[in-house]
């Protein structure tokens, strides 16, 4: 997954909060909980952002920022703590943290600070780096989850949406029921391919309501899906 939100929050609540108001603003986000899973990811693909809690068992937030900083001192952190003293925060920033914001938050603040982080950074949100996505004649709009199909508008649900996203960003790849479930549902994979399934299934009669002729997803027998 390319640029993405990292979420490293150890409060389960917190941390998929996170996720559904990012996804609903059109971010993509990978969700951690501790400093070591969250060090796997970063050295795996790097992210557009971290948002980082400070209490994260065994590695701390603060040691964390360090390595990130070590690692790729571009990427961009947003510290997300209860602790509200002056001092920390000015520890926090000096050791490379782009903002601070403490808890509780408030949503609309949190988003606010995370795209001026990422303007600061010369960043863009996944929304602003593509104004719109195309594969033959479908045009998707991540900035309002906007689909058209030969030009007419049809719905998707957000996990339809999604999986669509994901297959035409990379058309040349094929994409298990592993990758798609834990790209989309943000969860560990636990063989849940009746899901996404179901929701190929559903993407495909919807796209063939407007263009029957054509065929869109592939299905590579025993592997996964991609775009044909």
């Amino acid at each position: 997954m390319a640029d993405y939100i990292l979420i490293v929050e150890d409060d389960n609540d917190i941390n998929h909060m996170l996720s559904e108001l990012l996804g609903s603003q059109g971010y993509e986000t990978i969700s951690a909980y501790s400093g070591t899973e969250a060090l796997l990811y970063i050295e795996r693909t790097t992210p557009l952002a971290v948002i980082l809690d400070l209490m994260l068992p065994g590695m701390t937030g603060e040691e964390l920022l360090s390595r990130i900083k070590e690692f790729d001192a571009g990427i961009c952190v947003l510290v997300s703590s209860a602790k509200d003293d002056v001092h920390t925060r000015v520890e926090l920033l000096r050791a490379g943290a782009d903002d601070y914001i403490v808890k509780p938050f408030d949503t609309e603040e949190l988003l606010a600070r995370l795209e001026a982080v990422l303007r600061r950074n010369g960043q863009n949100s996944r929304k602003q780096k593509q104004d719109c996505l195309s594969y033959k004649d479908i045009v998707m709009k991540p900035e309002d989850f906007g689909i058209t199909v030969s030009g007419q508008e049809i719905t998707l649900t957000k996990r339809e949406y999604l999986i669509l996203e994901l297959l035409i960003r990379n058309p040349g790849k094929v994409f298990t029921k592993n990758n798609i479930y834990e790209s989309v549902w943000n969860e560990e994979y636990l063989g849940e391919e009746n899901a996404v399934n179901v929701h190929i299934s559903n993407i495909r009669q919807k796209l063939a309501k407007v263009n029957p002729n054509e065929s869109y997803i592939q299905t590579i027998w025993g592997i996964g899906f991609k775009m044909k």
